[in-house]
């Protein structure tokens, strides 16, 4: 069996908020042919996720907010099938298809999934190709494509259902991970260390972070090596100070120059550097430990071809 785990569901494709929404199935497409034909997807253990049970769920997520979800899912199906709108709308740019429920189970179920695996040593670690994405949803509200915080689940999972004292959550997308942050912040078990675009959606991030949130505002244009200094000044001793005994990404690539969602200059070698600079933390303090999930990254080729370089360094290929 690989080392690495390549988690998805059939489920993530059939979820979609509209057409010309760059939140899109296209985007999981692009990652699966760019890692088949690379010849990535050899070197990976795939597997399918299962459903989050709503009790894990319910470690990031109010239960009033899980519950009026699954009713909005409910309801709009019922208006599918009266001849009703195939979306229904929470916010300006946050929809919801009849699949959207499912999809988000199984997207959380997969870093749950993956957690457990490589906490019992079946993986060294894992990547979730996933969507609905996460890290904008708080514990009770969705947002910017995002429904539940599938890293901020399983990093409380890891800390409640299997008792580690002490993990990191990296989220090195365009946009600030506020959702994971109103979860985790004040969490003394948890450290979160992120670099995002600033002043840039969802204009968070800045306002007097908890002790335990490390937030890197960077300008837009920001390149690369300027990423990587801040990195090995600021989230790397922070990091090695806390001995994290597993690491948690958010991993979206919507900070590549290509993407045009947002206004950095990443290109695929950083998100390899990066990965390596977890990795070599991982291994020191956390037995190699890692669980990533897709966040963001909305030009499919910039994002097919960074997801390849991210696994090519997770899998050591």
């Amino acid at each position: 069996m690989s080392k690495t785990g390549y988690y998805t569901h059939p489920l993530c494709m059939k979820h979609e908020m509209g057409e010309g929404h760059p939140e899109c199935p296209e985007r999981l497409s692009a990652i699966q042919d760019r890692l088949l034909i690379s010849g990535v997807d050899l070197g990976l253990t795939q597997i399918e996720a299962p459903e989050a049970p709503l009790a894990d769920i319910e470690l990031a997520h109010d239960r009033m907010y899980i519950a009026s979800l699954r009713g909005l899912s409910d309801q709009l199906v019922e208006d599918i099938a009266a001849g009703g709108p195939a979306y229904g709308h929470l916010d300006s740019d946050t929809n919801i298809n009849s699949y959207t429920w499912k999809a988000a189970l199984a997207s959380a179920g997969a870093a749950v999934a993956a957690t457990d695996a490589v906490i019992a040593g079946e993986l060294a670690n894992a990547f979730c190709a996933i969507r609905p994405p996460g890290h904008h949803a708080t514990r009770n509200k969705a947002g910017g494509f995002c429904f539940f915080n599938n890293i901020a689940i399983a990093a409380k999972y890891a800390l409640e259902r299997h008792g580690l004292k002490r993990v990191a959550v990296v989220d090195f997308d365009v946009h600030h991970g506020n959702g994971t942050e109103d979860i985790l912040s004040g969490d003394d078990r948890v450290l979160m260390v992120s670099f995002f675009q600033h002043p840039f959606y969802p204009h968070t991030g800045t306002e007097h972070p908890a002790s335990n949130m490390l937030n890197i505002p960077v300008p837009a244009y920001t390149k690369g090596m300027e990423v990587r200094e801040l990195i090995e000044t600021h989230w790397v001793p922070r990091l090695e100070e806390f001995k994290p005994e597993m690491i948690f990404i958010s991993a979206g690539f919507d900070a590549h120059r290509e993407d045009d969602m947002g206004q950095m200059g990443l290109v695929e070698q950083d998100y390899a550097w990066i990965t390596h600079r977890l990795r070599d933390i991982a291994a020191r303090h956390a037995q190699g430990r890692i669980v990533s999930c897709l966040e963001g990254g909305y030009d499919l080729s910039a994002l097919s071809r960074s997801v390849e370089a991210h696994l090519r360094v997770l899998a050591d290929i």
